[in-house]
């Protein structure tokens, strides 16, 4: 529709344009000067006022006949001044149509500018925008993937710290466990080798008397001989062998209760050891828990500023196409049109231009020729 009324009105245009230069024609010429000179010659007043009447009607005939076929109303009131006011009046007229045109190409060209500007800024910003939405969805795809992984570093981290204080529950009850094992084991040792040991005084005692008596037996004069099935006391040979047997398991109780302390000794450094590098390790698990809590902590936060950012974007670009949308419908007759209006007008201000050229003296059969 728009098309249509603007095809429309570039035909009444040129129809203007056509009927205001042969008013032009009429109001000027060769002879205009010579008219105009005669016009206020008293001598000549009544011969020039009939010219000018002539003049008037010819434009004026002329001028209304095209502005009702074109149905243009500036034409149609340029007519009747042109018929009834004096020349200055319908040249200040013609003056301030011109004026006005040029005022519209200046708007014009203006407006156009500023659809030009406004559309490649819009474009730009556009472009932009949608840079910094592509860079925000993969800021927040990584701080989402940072996060994620950062909760199963510490969730992990949680569960082994757990998993070695189990473990040192278990050693500690172990390690209780064997003590005591150890203190009932070194008690049996020592009470066995306390035993035996009394065991070996009273046979060290006992054997250490007869041979006291045998000594002073030996030194007594000789007797009459024993009777018959009567010999003399002898130490039992196996004596010696009860009582090495017994000297041997003391010994042995004692080397036994040696290597029970030692490996008590081991036990115990080897539990204090997994007990400080247990602690070590919890220690800098914690540490590490603590760091990682941290970063996580950041990385939350920068992803709602991310996530407030993408909003942010997501609503520029959408007021951004709305914008352009607004161009659009303002801007884009103008630019499409721009040069057909701007010609449009140059040649309705020269037609305007002519017109006046013909109220200033210019021959009217020149133009109704043209």
């Amino acid at each position: 529709m728009t098309d249509g009324e603007w095809e429309e009105r570039q035909k009444t245009r040129q129809l203007e344009m056509e009927a205001v230069s042969k008013a032009l024609a009429v109001l000027s010429g060769d002879d205009a000067h010579d008219l105009f000179t005669k016009t206020f010659n008293p001598s000549l007043l009544q011969k020039g006022s009939t010219s000018n009447l002539n003049r008037r009607g010819q434009a004026s005939k002329l001028l209304r006949a095209v502005a009702k076929k074109v149905g243009n109303p500036r034409l149609a009131t340029l007519a009747e001044s042109v018929q009834l006011d004096a020349f200055v009046r319908v040249k200040k007229a013609i003056d301030d149509m011109v004026s006005a045109l040029l005022k519209e190409k200046e708007d014009e060209i203006k407006h156009k500018d500023f659809c030009t500007d406004e559309f490649n800024t819009n474009e730009l910003q556009t472009e932009k925008k949608t840079r910094a939405k592509q860079d925000l969805a993969g800021k927040i795809a990584d701080l989402e993937m940072s996060v994620k992984q950062l909760t199963e570093a510490i969730d992990g981290l949680k569960s082994e710290i757990s998993e070695l204080q189990v473990q040192l529950k278990r050693a500690g009850e172990d390690r209780e466990k064997q003590n005591k094992e150890f203190q009932g084991t070194v008690a049996d040792q020592r009470a066995t080798q306390k035993l035996l040991t009394q065991a070996m005084n009273v046979l060290k005692s006992f054997y250490a008397k007869k041979a006291k008596a045998a000594a002073f037996l030996q030194k007594q004069p000789a007797g009459p001989p024993p009777p018959p099935g009567f010999e003399g006391y002898k130490k039992n040979a196996a004596a010696g062998g009860v009582m090495g047997m017994i000297q041997q398991i003391i010994s042995d109780a004692k080397a036994m209760e040696a290597e029970c302390i030692r490996a008590e000794e081991d036990a115990q450094k080897a539990y204090e050891d997994f007990v400080k590098d247990t602690n070590g390790s919890v220690e800098q698990k914690n540490k590490d828990i603590i760091h990682k809590s941290e970063t996580k902590a950041k990385a939350e936060a920068d992803l709602v500023q991310a996530k407030n950012d993408s909003e942010a974007v997501l609503l520029e670009i959408e007021q951004l196409g709305n914008y352009k949308a607004e161009l659009h419908g303002s801007c884009d007759f103008i630019v499409k049109n721009f040069e057909i209006r701007q010609a449009a007008r140059d040649e309705e201000v020269e037609a305007l231009k002519q017109a006046k050229a013909i109220l200033s003296g210019a021959k009217f059969s020149m133009f109704l020729q043209a």
